[in-house]
């Protein structure tokens, strides 16, 4: 992947990788150097019937910053991996610094 030879996360610093698909979007909050996911959310944890749409976007952003602040993460590396930064994946990014994370 090209994303990855550029964007690398550290225990400091972690990387905040994005996956969308049609139905849904996952986050996850990876340190690289050990090659272990620290925290993770996505839009099936908001309820049953929650769709890909801006505002559960938003939500998801909030709920992943509120997991990694949880575990002592603060500033982390936005992996966009290849998507726009535009639409949902924006939401995400703007709901995540909104619940505290810095990036």
């Amino acid at each position: 992947m090209g994303v990855r030879k550029k964007i690398n996360g550290t225990a400091e610093r972690p990387r905040l990788s994005v996956f969308r698909s049609n139905k849904g979007l996952f986050v996850q909050v990876i340190d690289d150097l050990k090659g272990t996911t620290l925290a993770s959310a996505s839009t099936s944890e908001l309820g049953e019937k929650a769709k890909l749409n801006i505002e559960n976007s938003k939500n998801v952003g909030k709920k992943i910053a509120e997991k990694a602040l949880a575990s002592g993460i603060e500033t982390i590396v936005f992996d966009r991996n290849g998507y726009l930064y535009h639409g949902n994946i924006k939401a995400l990014a703007e709901g995540a610094r909104e619940g505290g994370l810095k990036f």
